[in-house]
């Protein structure tokens, strides 16, 4: 699917402007006049324009939304409404975007199929909560809702990905230690080693052996890193893999606690929203399967979207999966019972938030005497076999 832009003239003489996904030139044309315009101009959208679109960040987006709802609870036209946010909007990206909803809206279509046409901005939770919003006539409401998730979800992410930044700082810093010690010191303790033509020990020779490893074969080093990641990438990509992977993180030691506890607020929470948005629960399920962010969390939802359409319960194969907690379930089942699912959902969102904050800090102080014990192991250890044979030429010169 090609972007293009386009200019038409409507059957008043206006003339409008805006950007459509087709095929090629030909479908363009069969949409516009199937929305009564008479083509004036079609240019294929650049790929710097089409790539700009990825720049719309979540918070933008939220903004968006707040205002949006904002307006539309004040009693502003949906056409102004947007007309305002394109205009004040400061991220050129959201600003093209705005402009390309505004032109779908004036051509008929409602705000939720004219969301949909622009993927890289609004999501699919995000535009069937609009669709809800629109045909119960509380599209301001829902709005709002959507704000409130949206700054939600996005606290949840960055809680998981600032749990990572630490560790992944201190395993950097103890590459570029380890890789300066054997490229530049190892090599020169190495020349003094053998000008004095002494026996060495085990873990000296070892520690020249690797030196000499990391000097003279670099490249494979590089190669054989690049080829790992290249492989489990695309490992990742095909379905058993995706699951073998996740499945795997799931369990890991410390980092899985924090991903099974982020998986359950973000299901809970964003299945929550959408029912109390008024989405069905088959089409919420779908879309909760979509956003979870892990394979086997995706298929754990799916089969509870299966179960339902079969007339059973969700609770039943989310039991199944062994990935939510034994409380997660029952308070599920009891919603079912007392038909307040939706609300029971939100509750356990809003326990499961401090959960994930309480993960991450348990994460973060089990991490750092772990690391610090790493660093020192790694280059202390380095340190001390280089100088072994230095303590044996002492104490032979004591001797």
């Amino acid at each position: 699917m090609a972007q293009f832009t386009y200019t038409a003239r409507a059957v008043n003489g206006d003339l409008r402007s805006g950007a459509i996904e087709a095929p090629n030139r030909d479908e363009v044309v069969k949409q516009l006049r199937h929305q009564r315009l008479t083509v004036v101009k079609i240019d294929e959208a650049s790929a710097q324009k089409h790539k700009r679109m990825g720049a719309i960040r979540m918070r933008d987006v939220v903004v968006f939304t707040r205002q949006f709802s904002t307006m539309i609870n004040a009693g502003l036209p949906l056409v102004q409404a947007l007309n305002v946010l394109a205009q004040q909007s400061e991220n050129p990206a959201l600003r093209d975007v705005t402009r390309q909803v505004v032109s779908d809206v004036e051509s008929g279509n409602t705000v939720a199929d004219a969301l949909r046409k622009q993927p890289k901005a609004f999501s699919d939770l995000y535009v069937n909560m609009v669709s809800a919003g629109e045909a119960g006539g509380i599209l301001d409401t829902i709005l709002l809702r959507l704000a409130v998730f949206m700054e939600k979800n996005d606290a949840l992410v960055r809680k998981v990905k600032g749990a990572m930044i630490y560790p992944g700082v201190i395993m950097s810093v103890a590459a570029v230690a380890i890789t300066v010690l054997l490229v530049f010191v190892i090599p020169t303790f190495e020349s003094m080693f053998a000008s004095a033509n002494i026996p060495l020990p085990l873990p000296t020779r070892m520690v020249i052996g690797l030196s000499r490893v990391v000097k003279t074969y670099w490249w494979a080093v590089v190669l054989a890193l690049g080829g790992a990641s290249l492989l489990i990438r695309n490992y990742y990509r095909t379905t058993k893999g995706q699951l073998a992977i996740d499945r795997l993180l799931l369990k890991a030691p410390m980092l899985g606690d924090v991903l099974r506890k982020s998986a359950v607020s973000r299901f809970t929470r964003t299945l929550g929203t959408l029912m109390s948005s008024g989405v069905a629960i088959l089409e919420g399920l779908e879309i909760t399967a979509k956003t979870s962010g892990n394979r086997v969390i995706q298929d754990a939802i799916m089969e509870s979207r299966a179960s339902i359409a079969g007339g059973e319960t969700i609770a039943g194969p989310l039991k199944k999966s062994q990935v939510f907690p034994p409380m997660v379930i029952s308070m599920i089942t009891v919603g079912e019972q007392t038909g307040g699912l939706d609300e029971m959902l939100t509750k356990i969102a809003d326990f499961y938030d401090e959960e994930v904050d309480a993960a991450v800090s348990g994460l973060l102080a089990l991490m750092e005497p772990v690391m610090i014990v790493f660093l020192g192991v790694a280059v202390g250890g380095m340190v001390i076999a280089m100088y072994l044979p230095i303590f044996d030429m002492v104490n032979a010169a004591g001797a």
